[in-house]
Order: structure tokens, then C-alpha cells, then sequence
């Protein structure tokens, strides 16, 4: 498996000789500066990857080459994003890059209601809380048919959570939420926010499904013939939220998703964080299940409460079982270079590290701290030597 970093370009606090010091060798970006729907031209991505090259690296996979809102919502005459969208992979392929991560979740990327939960023995963690959640959409953002979204003891204790906050805790709660748009920088207020909710008035997941089916068709066969692997991220979190319907949270989701346009491009990114909050999946028999179609893995761990809230975990003590998750990647890769599979090293990052030692402060992106992420790196690589060892396999 191969170390990779995901590192924000011109935006990112951590700098690319920083990274150099984690051991890993890919870099996984993108060109954030780009607005969503316009072509990646070949200029830009080969400055990027010359830059990225020069520090010692490979540009190992794109996360992610948005996909545009109208596309999600299937509104209009579509044909120049579709063109566009070609373009661009077209532009990467020619540049030697060749995975692409992104994602099928209408206008909200990954939710938290905290940025800097506490964590028992120090440090902070991003948090979901389903009553958090709950008095946002309820209270704050005034969402018809939002309580029937929760239960009755959720929306109770939002109620609770909304009498005693203060003006401060409302706007903390609302910037947490905003900020879960890797790559994006549009931000809402509650009254923009609801605003934008409008467009997406009647999407149902069937409307939302044929959007993505109209997506596939109209890419991945162009991604088959530049050779070029292209990986759905799972929804984060993986729930309906915000009245807006999810599609990619389960292995019944996924498998409509493989089948929709039976091809090896059309792929999955393996994020155990994300899959690992919806307490119906078995991480690790989801990776086994589609294993040859997996592109790149996140790996990272979750704890779930029994109302549907989660925190981020340290990377071998959440619920997920990383060990089996790593094991089943590991042997997914060993079938891949028996098969004589060009893609018989699956990528992965350390994601979503707690906030350690002089994390704090620093102004990275939220969730993506330096030393946090390094302790992640270094647990996962420990797993990954460990399973790979001659000594393992005898034994």
C-alpha cells in the first residue's frame, strides 16, 4: 500500500518539506483555487505536479475533481459540465495522474457539529451530534418536516441544547457545520443556507440516483479509455441529512453504484470512517466485498453512540477493526499483482487525526492536523509491517 498525504496546496498551513518528514511518498490534492464545472487546464495541473515532484513526491491521487451542483440536482442542459469534467480528466491523464476521488452529496461535503470535542487523555476530535444536528435544523434553521428526522429524545435534548446556548454557541455550531467543504470555500448563513436548500426542492434518492447514474454514463467511459480510475466516496455522514437524501452509505448503495456502469474505472474510494458511522456496515466485509474495485482507502476510525452521534477515534481504537480492514486490503493487492494488475498498490492517507501537542492553533484545515495524522500514519504503517512480515505469514 502506498503512503500518501492530502495536502491543500497554496491553502494548506503544512507545507510540503513538513510532509516529506512523515515518510510518505504520494501527495493527494487538488486544484482547490479552481471554481467547481470549469476545466482543470494542462498548464495548471503539470505547475502543481512539477511542484509536488520537486519535493520528492508523487501526485498520487485527486481529491477530488468536484463535480457540480446542477449535475447533483440534474437541472438544465448539462452538456458543457459533462465536457468540461471530460476535459479535465483528460488534462490529468495527460499529466500522468490517473485516480479520482470525489463525491455524490448534494451541497454539503462531511458534517460536524464540533470541530474541537475533547478527547479523554487530551487533545480534540471532530464530533457528529444527532441533537447538535437536530437543533440546527430544527431550531435554527426552522427545516420543515425536520423533526420527523429524529427522534423523540434527539429533538428533546436539542431543545435543551438550543434554551441554554448562547448567540456564540450558535454561530460555533453553524461555522462547524460550514466547514465541512474540503476544497470549497462557500460558506452560508442560516438564511443563505436555507436559501440554497430551495433548489433542491423534490429531489427524492431515486431523482438523485438517476442524476448519478447520467453522471456515470456520460464519464467513466472516457475514464476507461484513458485509463484512468475513478473512486465515489461514501457519504459523510452517512444519513440522510439537512432533508437532502444520500445514496452512497451501505453496501446495497454501493452495489447499485458498481452496477450502475459495469467498468474497472467506476471504483470506490474505501473510507472506514465514513462507512464505519453507519452502525449496518461491516468496514471490513465491505472491502472484501468490493475489493477489486477499490481505488484508494481512507483510513480512519469512528465511535458511535447509540443516538446516531459519532466522534472521530484514534485509528486503531475505534470501532472499525483496523487490522481485518488493512488485511483484506493487503490481500486484495497480493490478487492484483498475481492477476498482473497495473493498479496492484492501493493508496491510502491517515485521515481526520485528533488534534495533538501543537496542533492546536496552527490553523490547519479542520480535521487534518499534522501530528495527529502522523500518529495515524505511523499506527497504520506499524499495522501494514506487521501483516506484511514473513514472520506474520508463517505464523
Amino acid at each position: 500500500m502506498q503512503e500518501t498525504w492530502r495536502w491543500y496546496g497554496p491553502f494548506d498551513k503544512i507545507s510540503l518539506p513538513d510532509i516529506a518528514q512523515t515518510g510518505a511518498t504520494g501527495i493527494v490534492t487538488a486544484l482547490h483555487e479552481i471554481p467547481y464545472g470549469e476545466v482543470w487546464h494542462r498548464e495548471a495541473i503539470a505547475a502543481r505536479n512539477r511542484e509536488i515532484q520537486a519535493a520528492g513526491f508523487s501526485w498520487s491521487v485527486v481529491e477530488s475533481l468536484p463535480i457540480h451542483e446542477r449535475i447533483k440536482r440534474g437541472e438544465g442542459d448539462l452538456s458543457a459540465l459533462f465536457a468540461n469534467y471530460r476535459q479535465s480528466m483528460a488534462n490529468l491523464a495527460a499529466n500522468g495522474i490517473y485516480t479520482i476521488c470525489y463525491n455524490f452529496m448534494p451541497l454539503l461535503d462531511w458534517t460536524r457539529t464540533d470541530l474541537t470535542a475533547p478527547v479523554a487523555r487530551g487533545g480534540t476530535c471532530l464530533r457528529f451530534s444527532a441533537p447538535r444536528m437536530a437543533a440546527f435544523e430544527i431550531h435554527m434553521l426552522g427545516r420543515a418536516g425536520a423533526e420527523a428526522d429524529y427522534p423523540a429524545e434527539v429533538r428533546q435534548q436539542a431543545a435543551i441544547w438550543f434554551q441554554q446556548s448562547t448567540q456564540a454557541d450558535r454561530e460555533g455550531l453553524l461555522h462547524s457545520i460550514m466547514s465541512g467543504l474540503p476544497g470549497a470555500y462557500d460558506r452560508y448563513d442560516v438564511a443563505s443556507l436555507r436559501q440554497a436548500l430551495t433548489l433542491y426542492e423534490g429531489l427524492g434518492r431515486d431523482d438523485l440516483r438517476a442524476n448519478f447514474k447520467r453522471f456515470l454514463e456520460e464519464v467513466i467511459p472516457t475514464a476507461q479509455e484513458l485509463g484512468m480510475r475513478l473512486c465515489v466516496h461514501p457519504d459523510d455522514p452517512p444519513r440522510d441529512i439537512l432533508g437532502l437524501p444520500r445514496i452512497v452509505s451501505n453496501q446495497d448503495d454501493i452495489a447499485w453504484i458498481m452496477g450502475a456502469v459495469a467498468a474497472s474505472a467506476n471504483g470506490l474510494t474505501l473510507c472506514s470512517g465514513s462507512l464505519g458511522a453507519n452502525p449496518a456496515n461491516d468496514v471490513p466485509a465491505v472491502a472484501r466485498r468490493f475489493a477489486d474495485r477499490i481505488h484508494f482507502a481512507h483510513l480512519r476510525n469512528v465511535r458511535k453512540d447509540a443516538d446516531g452521534s459519532f466522534e472521530e477515534a484514534a485509528h486503531l481504537t475505534g470501532d472499525t477493526d483496523m487490522v481485518a480492514l488493512i488485511a483484506a486490503l493487503l490481500e486484495e493487492e497480493a490478487l492484483r499483482r498475481d492477476a498482473g494488475r497495473a493498479d496492484c498498490t492501493i493508496p491510502f492517507r491517515p485521515d481526520h487525526g485528533h488534534e495533538l501537542l501543537g496542533d492546536a492553533g496552527a490553523g490547519t484545515h479542520p480535521g487534518y492536523p499534522m501530528v495527529g495524522r502522523l500518529r495515524g500514519l505511523a499506527e497504520l504503517r506499524g499495522v501494514i509491517c506487521a501483516l506484511s512480515h514473513p514472520a506474520t505469514k508463517r505464523g
